[in-house]
């Protein structure tokens, strides 16, 4: 930042400083998902699961769902949608044929191809690059804010691009 809107933040009360550090996070997470939409043609949560699909060939919702730290029920509306637009595919494979095995279909193959990096997400990304002790100051901070939020922490399995 410059040295000007630094000294202006400073005088800002600290309540209103994070504010807009945590406008700026946002931003950038919804630049980044309207960047897919654009490039991809898919949101920001499909992209990702056809990432983790091409990575790991045969995946199955459950375990898609605990890679994406999503409900079971979000990643069967994700795949649902995958499949209606012909970018994956869902077989009955193996000894337990309760079990769908998913794999990505040449359209599914070009989507991912077309799309802008991180497939997970900006967020998700810059996340994993910070260190240990950094996350664990800033999940000790954000546990106090969504308390004093009173928020509803069933959103946690709610994906961001889908906010």
């Amino acid at each position: 930042m410059t040295d000007f809107i630094q000294n202006q933040d400073d005088a800002l009360a600290p309540s209103t400083r994070v504010l807009r550090q945590f406008r700026i996070v946002f931003n950038a997470v919804k630049t980044h998902f309207r960047q897919v939409e654009r490039e991809a043609g898919v949101g920001g949560a499909q992209l990702w699961a056809l990432a983790v699909i091409e990575r790991q060939p045969g995946i199955g919702v459950t375990d898609l769902a605990r890679e994406l730290d999503i409900h079971q029920s979000t990643a069967s509306n994700l795949i649902k949608a995958l499949v209606e637009r012909g970018l994956v595919v869902g077989a009955r494979e193996g000894l337990d044929r309760r079990s769908v095995a998913l794999r990505l279909l040449p359209a599914g193959e070009a989507v991912l191809k077309s799309a802008p990096m991180p497939f997970a997400g900006v967020l998700p990304d810059a996340l994993s690059a910070l260190d240990p002790e950094t996350l664990a100051r800033l999940e000790q901070d954000l546990d106090k804010l969504i308390a004093a939020l009173a928020a509803d922490e069933a959103g946690a399995g709610v994906p961001l691009a889908q906010l």
